[in-house]
């Protein structure tokens, strides 16, 4: 799914290519969209973290996915960062290079669905109008709610938008609801408030749902899992510091934004959670036990594949591999 924040508005510099590169047992390269949530990725390279792994780490923005899928099938990148209902989609199939090896954040009110004040429930929804972007975290989450309570995705009317322009469709009467995302959500509250607007489906209301996470290439994860183990210990590092240093945290990812660390701050206040160990630990498994994440990873592939998103499941097995965590004990942060 497509994220948004404040950062993907300011952000410089997208770079939409990358040349062939080599590749070793201590070099990593990363592709991620404009995403606030994947700052810890490149916060490790400020706080010396990857230096101490022995690794060097090159992080480039894309926010194209099928420009990213392809440098990944091409071998130009080790690792891509997205949300597991993303990695899920159309064009992956079970033959596409990408296995899930960790979780780098998750929203917790950073996606969601704004109805007017008429609509008091989802169920509410059926027959109504309701404006979304097909790519968007929260339409799986519509899905999840609709679901429970007995409709679909064909028992609303869907209409067509763009994210960002939430607030002025939001202004339309006949649209009964609008698929959306912060900083878009909460503007759209603020800006029309004679539609009592008000959030019906939430990411807080569904954790674990929305994450994002961290692929990497199945033969570099095979022939390399040292070094993956070590991106991982350096990764958690820095969401562990994001959590014990929150202003100096924001301060080192607002450069990364061109961004004041106030506006970083901003961005991720009320609308995500950098995600420590000991969670991934529990959301992966083990290869003996596997976690939480194959449950929800299930329950997304078939949302997505009820939405036309995918042509064939996807495995829960073949596409996470916890054996690289599962290596990794909380004193390797200290």
């Amino acid at each position: 799914m497509i994220r948004f924040s404040v950062t993907a508005a300011l952000a410089a510099t997208i770079l939409s290519t990358v040349a062939p590169i080599a590749h070793a047992a201590d070099s990593i390269h990363v592709m991620c969209p404009v995403w606030s949530g994947f700052a810890p990725v490149l916060v490790a390279k400020d706080l010396g973290y990857y230096d101490e792994a022995g690794l060097d780490v090159d992080v480039r923005f894309e926010d194209d996915r099928s420009n990213v899928m392809a440098a990944m099938e091409r071998g130009d990148i080790d690792i891509d960062m997205r949300t597991v209902g993303e990695y899920q989609a159309r064009p992956r199939t079970a033959q596409t290079d990408g296995v899930v090896i960790g979780l780098i954040d998750q929203s917790l009110g950073g996606d969601g669905v704004v109805a007017d004040g008429s609509i008091r429930t989802v169920a509410d929804l059926k027959g109504k109008v309701v404006a979304q972007l097909p790519s968007l975290p929260a339409l799986l989450l519509l899905q999840l709610d609709l679901k429970n309570v007995g409709l679909t995705l064909k028992d609303v009317v869907l209409k067509d938008t763009e994210v960002a322009d939430t607030a002025a469709v939001f202004s339309d009467p006949s649209i009964a609801a609008v698929v959306s995302a912060e900083p878009f959500i909460s503007q759209t509250i603020k800006l029309v408030p004679s539609r009592n607007p008000h959030l019906i489906s939430s990411s807080a209301d569904h954790p674990g749902y929305i994450v994002d996470a961290v692929i990497a290439r199945k033969s570099e994860v095979a022939q390399y899992p040292d070094k993956y183990r070590r991106f991982l210990i350096a990764l958690y590092k820095t969401t562990q510091f994001a959590e014990t240093n929150p202003e100096k945290f924001a301060e080192l990812a607002a450069v990364h934004y061109n961004l004041s660390a106030a506006d970083f701050s901003a961005s991720i206040k009320g609308s995500l959670t950098y995600t420590q160990l000991d969670e991934a630990k529990t959301a992966m498994g083990t290869p003996d036990k596997p976690g939480s994440l194959y449950g929800v990873f299930d329950t997304l592939m078939q949302l997505v594949l009820e939405g036309g998103g995918a042509d064939a499941p996807l495995s829960a097995a073949s596409s996470i591999n916890n054996s690289i965590i599962a290596k990794i004990a909380p004193a390797d942060l200290k």
